[in-house]
This record gives structure tokens, sequence and C-alpha cells, in this order.
């Protein structure tokens, strides 16, 4: 393929995650010109991962015409500090400790390697490619097995003064509230707004009804897509579940809100298939606990980006966009 038709622009943009880790050729225009995976969790020594990956991407670098024709390598990875380029503490990964990721990137693959947490990589896949093109102010909110969040404000990530500014999932939206299954926090927005929050409610409000079609299931099978399934067959207890988690998620971006004024919040994940079952409870719950003069002025929108790209196209624009 030609270069000079992609106007000499492409990057590798890779996204880590605990079990699966996807990776893709993209251009200057949020194209997803090749794409392919590997697993995450078959490596326990994080050299050998590096390797496997790179058996796995070398043919993809040669056909697009060596690495110097790649702006470089993005990559979205759970505890990624953009500063250090180091992978610090990951409780869903299998290597433990600070990890020197970006520089053992940079030296196997002979490129520029930039890393971030995932969840800001998919808010600089939204701004460049997707609903937030244009805009300077909001948020992104990712639920999907955890809650991820990217902040933007006047243009730029907000990253703090350690590179880990922006997780608004672990904060406390019911002081005492339900245990985190992996930090041990009580009350945080993961544990109720994440699929596996969704999961963990769902089992204990069928617990209550009997006559809830979610007790068709066994304990295993319940989890968001189940829980939308009886939903959409009217069972109310599916219906309350996505409610009250719309509830929780509303009363915690009211306070996001206050915080940075956003222009929009965009939301990504599995979890928002649910639709308006989550979105209108959501939506009301955080007008109606926001100071007036925010009130009606925050879009609430879902993610404009393709599912199975978005991941790969965030990493992207962790290099694209530095470019533009």
């Amino acid at each position: 393929m030609s270069l000079t038709n992609l106007s000499g622009r492409v990057a590798l943009g890779i996204d880590v995650g605990g079990t699966n880790t996807k990776f893709g050729v993209v251009n200057h225009r949020g194209e997803v010109l090749e794409k392919g995976g590997l697993r995450t969790d078959e490596y326990n020594k994080v050299e050998d991962f590096i390797d496997a990956l790179y058996n796995k991407v070398y043919p993809l670098i040669e056909k697009y015409g060596a690495a110097e024709n790649f702006d470089g390598i993005g990559i979205g990875i759970p505890n990624g500090n953009y500063y250090s380029g180091t992978i610090e503490q990951a409780a869903n990964l299998p290597w433990k400790g600070v990890i020197p990721f970006s520089e053992m990137m940079k030296i196997k693959f002979k490129m520029p390697c930039t890393v971030t947490n995932d969840a800001n990589a998919a808010a600089l896949g939204e701004m460049l490619f997707g609903a937030a093109r244009g805009m300077k102010d909001f948020i992104m909110i990712t639920l999907g097995t955890g809650v991820g969040s990217g902040i933007v404000s006047n243009g730029s990530l907000v990253y703090g003064h350690d590179g880990f500014a922006g997780e608004l999932g672990h904060t406390i939206v019911k002081p005492g509230g339900r245990k985190h299954w992996s930090t041990g926090s009580e009350g945080s927005l993961e544990a109720y707004a994440s699929a596996t929050g969704i999961a963990i409610t769902a089992k204990k409000m069928r617990a209550e009804f009997p006559s809830s079609m979610l007790n068709q299931f066994p304990e295993d099978a319940i989890n968001s897509k189940t829980v939308y399934e009886c939903a959409i067959k009217g069972d109310p207890i599916a219906i309350e579940v996505f409610r009250y988690t719309g509830q929780k998620l509303g009363e915690a971006l009211a306070n996001f809100v206050m915080f940075s004024s956003p222009e929009a919040i965009l939301l990504f994940g599995g979890v928002i298939k649910a639709g308006d079952f989550i979105l209108k409870p959501t939506k009301l719950h955080m007008e109606r606990n926001l100071f007036p003069i925010f009130r009606n002025k925050v879009k609430l929108v879902f993610s404009e980006l393709a599912e199975a790209d978005a991941a790969i196209l965030g990493a992207s624009a962790l290099v694209l966009g530095a470019k533009k």
C-alpha cells in the first residue's frame, strides 16, 4: 500500500488489557488499516510479552514501510504513567511493581513510544476521531469491567503532578457503602456503575424478589448483558437495577461537572449498551444534583467510536494527536 495515499502518517496503536491486547496500524484520518491481538495473561514476564507482541506486529511494520514511516507507538494500559512511561502497581496485569514499559518498547521496536492509562487514551481518541471533535473541555467515562475516566480541560488531558490524575471511578459516591473487590474502599463509583457493580446489584435485588426474571439465570450468568435482556422484556427488577446504577452514576457526574464545567460527558463501554435504561436515570440524577448555574448545560452523549476499534484509535491518538 502506498504511504503517499496516507499522507505519510501512520502510527501503531496498542491497547493492553488484563486479559487481551489489541493493536492496529492507524492513519491520520482515524482509519484502522490493519489490526490484530494476543493474550496478555499468557505472559508472566513483561519481557516475554514484549517479544511476543513484536513478533505479531513486525510483519505490519514491514508492510507499511518499516519503522521510519511510523510516527510512533501509542499505548493505552492500566496504570500507565504518561510522564515517566512506566506501568505502576497495575492490579489487573500479570507484571507487578514499577515497569519501564515505554523504554522497553522503544528499544525493541526502535521507534518513539508514548504511554498513558487506557481511559486517557480513550479520551484522546474521542477528541481526535470521535464525538469530542472540536471540544476543549469534556470528560470521558468508560463503563466496562471497571470505571475509567479521562478529563480534558482547555484542550489538554489533565494528568496532575504525578501522571495519575483522573481516577474518577474510585471517588466515593456512597460513604461506608459497598466494599470494592480489589481496592477495599467502601462506596466507590466503580463498585456501583461498572459491569461488575451492576452484576452485584442484580444479584442482591433478585434475591429479594423471587418473581424476577433474573432468577432464571444461574449465579455466574448474572451480568450486565443478562440484566439488559430481562429489562427489555419488561422485568421491573432488571429495570430497577439500571435505574439505581444510573442514580449513582448521575450523582457522581454532578460532582464532576461542578469540578471542571465540561461541555460534555462522553460515555463509552459495554455498559452503555443498556441505552435509555441507564442514560435516562443518569441524566435525571445528574441534573437534579447540580448547582443551578450548571443545569442543562452539559451534554451527556455516547461515544461515536466503533467499540471494536476504539481502544486502538485511542492509543494511536497519543501519537497522531501530538503531530496535529
